[in-house]
């Protein structure tokens, strides 16, 4: 009875597979139908890249721009009274800005990822073939 049972079981999975095809096959043929799938842009790759901006990282000089802060609000907002502050402050985010310039120029140079302008320019560049070979 259990071979029976599974062989039953097998028939029924047979039958369901054998519908699975038959549908594909329906939905691939253009026969008697148009197309199941009709795109609505071209099939082919833009010539651009979204000019989408890079991760910025870290938060830097946080530290700095928060002992500042203080100091503001201890001597009610005068600048003279916090000189010390706010130059450290400045060298602070002069060599964050910096560090940053030269991270980028790295990056253009190591590889990885591109910039979305120097992509652009480069499919600008090399533009899609558009008609077929």
């Amino acid at each position: 009875m259990a071979a029976a049972g599974g062989a039953a079981g097998g028939a029924a999975g047979g039958a369901a597979g054998v519908l699975i095809q038959e549908k594909v096959s329906r939905l691939i043929s253009k026969q008697n139908r148009k197309p199941v799938l009709k795109p609505n842009r071209p099939l082919t790759l833009r010539d651009a890249v979204a000019n989408r901006k890079l991760k910025k990282g870290e938060a830097t000089c946080v530290t700095e721009m928060s002992v500042l802060m203080a100091c503001w609000k201890l001597n009610n907002f005068v600048d003279g009274l916090c000189s010390q502050e706010m130059e450290s402050f400045y060298t602070c985010v002069d060599k964050a800005q910096s560090s940053m310039k030269n991270k980028s120029d790295q990056n253009i140079l190591q590889g990885g990822r591109l910039p979305p302008k120097h992509a652009t320019s480069l499919l600008k560049r090399y533009p899609n073939q558009t008609c077929e070979i």
